[in-house]
C-alpha cells in the first residue's frame, strides 16, 4: 500500500467512524421522543395516554419495545418513540404468548 493510498484510508475510516457516532445519537434522540396525543401521526392511530379498551394497553401491544415495567416504552408504529405504557391506539394488537 502506498503512503498516498494509506492517507486515503485513514481520513475514509475517520470519516465513517464519526458518522456512525453521530447517527447513533440522532436515534438515540428520537426514541427519547414521547409521542403527544396531538401529533399528527398520534391523532391518524388514534392514541390515547390511557387505554379506553379494558385489557388492551401499549404494555401487551406486539408493537412495543423496550422493558417491562417501564411507564415509558419505544413503539415501533411511532417509530420508536415513546408511548405511554397504558395508552393505547387503533392498531393496537394483543401481544403473542
Amino acid at each position: 500500500m502506498s503512503h498516498a493510498d494509506r492517507r486515503k484510508f485513514l481520513k475514509m475510516s475517520g470519516g465513517a467512524l464519526i458518522g456512525l457516532t453521530f447517527s447513533g445519537v440522532a436515534l438515540r434522540a428520537n426514541a427519547q421522543e414521547k409521542v403527544s396525543p396531538s401529533d399528527a401521526d398520534a391523532k391518524a392511530l388514534e392514541y390515547a395516554e390511557k387505554s379506553p379498551v379494558e385489557g388492551s394497553t401499549c404494555s401487551n401491544c406486539m408493537y412495543i419495545d423496550g422493558a417491562e415495567g417501564d411507564a415509558y416504552r419505544p413503539c415501533k408504529a411511532f417509530a420508536g418513540r415513546l408511548v405511554n405504557s397504558n395508552g393505547y391506539c387503533k392498531i393496537w394488537v394483543k401481544l403473542p404468548g
